[in-house]
C-alpha cells in the first residue's frame, strides 16, 4: 500500500509506563481520545501481562482492536506447557497468562519477524510482529474487507528477511486452537498463518472466536453509532422508528451487497428491530431509542479436508 502518513508520536520514547504516557494532557484524558479515527491499536514489543490487560480494556471500550506480540523468548514448548495450566496458562515467556472480558478484542502473533534495521546499516534484526501484522490488517480491509480475515497467502509480508523460529505444520497445528496466530515462512513467503482473537481458543467457545467477525462487529458498532447520531432530539415515536429502520437497513444491505455477511438474502443476512416492542412507554420516557441489529457472520475457511477417491472401471 502507499500514501500513508506516519502520524505524530502519542507516547514518548522516555516514557515507558503507558498509563502516564497516554495521560500527557493532564486532565486524565487519554491522547488517543483526540484522534479522529482509532480502531487499531499495537505497542511493539509490550508483552508485560498487566499493561497488555490495561490496553485490552482501553480497546474494548473504544470499540478498537488490539494486537498483541509474543515475548521475544518465546517457544513452543512454553505455550504447551502453559497451556497445561488452563487455557492461557501461567507461562512468563509464553505470556498467555491474560483472561477476563477484554480478550475478544485482541489477537496474539508469534513468532517475531527477521528485517533489516535501518538504525544500523540495515542489518538484520528481530522486531516485534505486531506493526507487520497491522499492515497486513490494513491492506486486506482496503482490498476486501473488514470481514476477510487478515491471514493467507495473500497475507504476505515484504522487506522481510525472515522470522525467528520456522514453525512446522505439526507445531501449527498445536498453536492454533490454543488462540496463537502463527506467522509462517511458506512458499508465498513469509505470511500471517491465523486468525483467532485471544478468546478464540477451542476451549473457550467464544462466539468471538475469530478476529474478522469480532472486527466486523466492532465496525458495525462504530458506524451505526456515528450513524445515528442524527436521532438526538428527534420526537421518539412510529415516524422516528421507520426512520431509523430505512437508514440503518440501507447501511446494512450495501455491506450485504459487498459480501459482508453470511446468507443469499437480506433476510438471512441480517436484521433491524427498532419499533413499540423494542422501545416501550419506559425507554420513550426516559429519552432512550434502542435499535437492535443481528447479522450472520463468516467463518473463515481454517481447515481444509480433501478426500481422494479412485473411480473403478466397471467396464
Amino acid at each position: 500500500m502507499s500514501g500513508g502518513a506516519d502520524g505524530e508520536i502519542l507516547i514518548p520514547a522516555s516514557d515507558q509506563n503507558f498509563e502516564t504516557a497516554l495521560n500527557e494532557t493532564g486532565f486524565g484524558v487519554s491522547l488517543l481520545d483526540s484522534v479522529d479515527i482509532f480502531n487499531l491499536l499495537c505497542v511493539p514489543g509490550e508483552t508485560d501481562v498487566p499493561t497488555i490487560t490495561d490496553l485490552q480494556s482501553y480497546c474494548y471500550t473504544h470499540r478498537a482492536f488490539l494486537i498483541v506480540d509474543a515475548p521475544q523468548l518465546a517457544t513452543v514448548s512454553n505455550f504447551q506447557n502453559s497451556a497445561l495450566n488452563g487455557p492461557y496458562g501461567t507461562s512468563t515467556a509464553g505470556n498467555l497468562a491474560i483472561t477476563g472480558p477484554y480478550t475478544s478484542s485482541s489477537a496474539y502473533y508469534y513468532p517475531w519477524i527477521l528485517a533489516p534495521d535501518p538504525a544500523f546499516g540495515n542489518r538484520p534484526a528481530l522486531f516485534p510482529p505486531c506493526g507487520c501484522v497491522a499492515g497486513i490488517y490494513a491492506s486486506t480491509d482496503v482490498t476486501r474487507g473488514v470481514w476477510k480475515a487478515p491471514a493467507g497467502i495473500n497475507a504476505s509480508f515484504s522487506q522481510v528477511l525472515g522470522l525467528q523460529v520456522n514453525l512446522t505444520d505439526q507445531q501449527n497445528g498445536l498453536l492454533n486452537p490454543m488462540a496463537v496466530n502463527c506467522l509462517r515462512q511458506l512458499t508465498y513467503g513469509q505470511v500471517v498463518w491465523g486468525s483467532r482473537t485471544m478468546a478464540g481458543a477451542d476451549i473457550m467457545g467464544s462466539q468471538w472466536k475469530y478476529v474478522p467477525i469480532r472486527r466486523l462487529a466492532l465496525f458495525l458498532e462504530s458506524s451505526l453509532y456515528d450513524g445515528t447520531q442524527w436521532v438526538v432530539f428527534e420526537p421518539n415515536d412510529e415516524t422516528l422508528w421507520g426512520q431509523i429502520r430505512l437508514s440503518v437497513g440501507t447501511f446494512l444491505q450495501g455491506l450485504f451487497l459487498q459480501g459482508a455477511f453470511a446468507g443469499t438474502t437480506p433476510q438471512q443476512a441480517y436484521f433491524v428491530k427498532c419499533d413499540a416492542e423494542n422501545n416501550p412507554d419506559s425507554s420513550v420516557a426516559q429519552g432512550i431509542v434502542n435499535i437492535l441489529v443481528g447479522f450472520a457472520p463468516l467463518y473463515p475457511a481454517e481447515f481444509v479436508l480433501i478426500q481422494i477417491q479412485q473411480i473403478v472401471n466397471q467396464s
